[in-house]
């Protein structure tokens, strides 16, 4: 049985080896020049950290390599070894050689909850990408709702699919997005990772092979690893323009994924918006395979930029029109609050019927009092004007952190996102996971880039959210270059005891 889920041509190793973040691989290096076997090495070795070449990829074959590098058989059999040696290939005879990440590769110690607030002191706290609730309109949900409960007060209180009230209310917003939709089309989850947990639950079984971004939202990441899923990570288009279609293709060819999880609008960790072409492109991708694709949409609504709002693309399930290729899942938690516990799925009726009926099994429905909550905001138009607010807070906090940032990590690369709630940024060459233990100890806390990505990816990075404002993002950025500083100047000493890391 081989070990690969997805395979790397040699046509494209070869462009991504030749680009500028490849051979930056020579920073780990120094100036000291390298051989040529050992340069292809770090160079195949820092993609693969990076998530640009996926972990359990089949590399092609050395002739095939040395071909499209022009360079002998030999240094690419060389590097090969090396990578072997380093736990970065694995290889079996007749299945040739695919990716990997040592096992000794320092990952995460710490989860993405947040902490609790009487244990946060004087820590900034940048784990969770959540803001506070919006006021006064959460206070005014929630006495509308309280008007709204003595009816539902009467029965038993379970509403597999949700309340008919929400549901219509949520199918109205699809309606006016220029997506015609049903009540029957809606199910009420509690909060996205619900859904996601119910739609995995229904659609696939341990073993089974779930094509992600890479890098992809972590919590969710994991849920599918808890699950039994088989992760197969396809790595967002170069510089973040969105999905890489032929790569999506290929994998939806080769590795034959059940179903797919993608986040077309402001990606979490990377802020990345699909096209509208993107968006088009991969539904007939899935639909030609017959993948399921699952959309998560949490982040729609978080457009930081005026210029975003002027022609946004199409929701994906817009180009889904039969519905028996997309599930869209949305929630009210990052646009409102997460302590709003409301998610949905989109699906075809028969779809939703049989999540409803597994439910059953699962947690029986949503909560009443919270459903209540959001139709009201809906209704009431307090949905659109908490919304306003919060795309505000968010923008102000973004920009206060990519100041902060350009100030005092200047080496620290990353794009400025239009939406969403969080930024994606390349540590200089350093361990994104060695800086998340840093800033702790100096009072500031990240997810590393390990946590975003399969088995090991994205080691050179980290994520900040729009979460902190002005003084505090400056005192944010502060923390975390001098957590930086002490990771570079101890990267000698450390590099010794974990082979293979960027440092």
């Amino acid at each position: 049985m081989t070990q690969w889920t997805s395979a790397v041509g040699a046509a494209q190793l070869a462009r991504l080896l030749r680009s500028q973040d490849a051979r930056d691989a020579a920073r780990a290096a120094g100036t000291r020049r390298v051989p040529a076997y050992r340069g292809l090495a770090d160079g195949v070795r820092l993609l693969v950290l990076e998530g640009r070449v996926p972990v359990a990829a089949r590399l092609p074959a050395e002739r095939e390599l040395a071909a499209a590098l022009a360079v002998s058989r030999t240094t690419v059999a060389a590097a090969y070894e090396a990578l072997r040696g380093e736990g970065f290939l694995a290889s079996r005879r007749g299945s040739g050689s695919w990716t990997a990440v040592p096992a000794g590769n320092p990952l995460p110690t710490r989860g993405l909850e947040p902490l609790p607030p009487e244990a946060v002191g004087s820590m900034i706290d940048l784990g969770c990408a959540a803001l506070p609730a919006p006021e006064p309109w959460l206070t005014r949900a929630v006495q509308g709702a309280m008007a709204d409960l003595p009816p539902y007060a009467h029965t038993h209180g379970d509403y597999p699919a949700g309340l008919q009230v929400l549901r219509q209310a949520l199918a109205d917003r699809y309606t006016a997005r220029g997506i015609p939709t049903m009540p029957e089309q809606i199910m009420v989850t509690t909060g996205a990772m619900g859904a996601v947990a119910a739609i995995c639950k229904l659609i696939t079984g341990p073993g089974e092979r779930v094509a992600v971004d890479s890098p992809s939202y972590a919590n969710i990441l994991q849920l599918m690893r808890d699950a039994g899923a088989r992760l197969v990570p396809v790595a967002l288009g170069e510089r973040l323009t969105g999905w890489d279609i032929p790569a999506w293709r290929q994998v939806l060819r080769d590795a034959a994924p059940r179903m797919a999880y993608v986040v077309a609008d402001y990606h979490n960790p990377t802020g990345t918006l699909a096209t509208e072409d993107q968006r088009r492109r991969l539904v007939a991708a899935a639909r030609a395979a017959g993948t399921v694709l699952v959309v998560d949409e949490t982040m729609t609504e978080l457009r930081l930029d005026p210029e975003e709002d002027t022609d946004p693309p199409r929701p994906v399930c817009a180009f889904d029109p039969a519905g028996s290729t997309v599930i869209t899942v949305g929630s009210a938690s990052k646009a409102f609050w997460a302590g709003l516990r409301i998610g949905w799925v989109r699906a075809a009726p028969d779809v939703i019927r049989s999540l409803v009926a597994a439910r059953a099994y699962a947690d029986l429905g949503s909560p009443v009092l919270e459903q209540l909550a959001l139709t009201s905001l809906l209704e009431t138009g307090g949905w659109e004007d908490a919304v306003r607010i919060r795309r505000e807070q968010a923008r102000q906090n973004r920009d206060a952190i990519v100041a902060a940032l350009r100030r005092h990590l200047p080496d620290w690369e990353f794009s400025v996102p239009g939406g969403g709630l969080t930024l994606w940024a390349r540590t200089g060459g350093l361990s994104g996971s060695r800086i998340a233990l840093a800033g702790e100890r100096l009072g500031v806390r990240v997810p590393s880039g390990p946590r975003f990505g399969v088995d090991g990816a994205f080691e050179g990075f980290v994520r900040l959210p729009f979460t902190v404002d002005g003084a505090v993002a400056e005192e944010a950025a502060v923390r975390l270059a001098k957590a930086a500083d002490l990771v570079a100047t101890g990267a000698a000493v450390e590099m010794e005891g974990a082979r293979g890391l960027v440092a």
